[in-house]
């Protein structure tokens, strides 16, 4: 397994249209990396501390970069955002919120519970496609991780 594909995007998003213009953005893009999608937060939380649903997963695949929604069914991308903060082993994982929300109460508690990055949907086809490239070439490619950041929590 090359290093490109032991560390894995992972693309919280529940609206379809928006996880398939991600997934084309991020591809057109030359990304290599593997794309986990999940659909709600609890799915996203299973993923990331290898439980539940995903307690089977290999647990040293790395993720390189969360892409969290705010507005997720079961468990909010806030309250997915306080969960990876509160761990140890998770606390250095890159998120960036990826929303259509513009309220200025997601934006603050963001970044209150210590999200990277937080980036509105822009509306128009072209724009979010060129926001998620732009997103993917400086997480992935410019963006130096911290130590062990990435690793599996199994």
């Amino acid at each position: 397994m090359t290093e490109a594909q032991n560390r894995v995007i992972l693309l919280v998003e529940d609206n379809p249209d928006d996880e398939l213009l991600t997934l084309r953005a991020l591809r057109k893009s030359n990304i290599r990396n593997p794309i986990v999608v999940v659909r709600d937060g609890a799915e996203a939380i299973d993923y990331i501390f290898v439980e539940g649903t995903h307690a089977n997963r290999d647990p040293y695949i790395q993720i390189q970069v969360i892409l969290l929604d705010i507005h997720l069914p079961k468990l909010d991308g806030l309250a997915v955002l306080s969960r990876i903060r509160e761990d140890e082993r998770t606390r250095k994982l890159p998120v960036v919120m990826l929303t259509s929300s513009n309220e200025e109460r997601d934006l603050e508690g963001s970044y209150e519970l210590g999200v990277n990055s937080y980036v509105r949907k822009p509306v128009g086809v072209t724009e979010f496609f060129e926001a998620v490239r732009q997103l993917g070439m400086y997480w992935l490619v410019l963006n130096e991780p911290a130590p062990r950041a990435m690793r599996g929590t199994g």
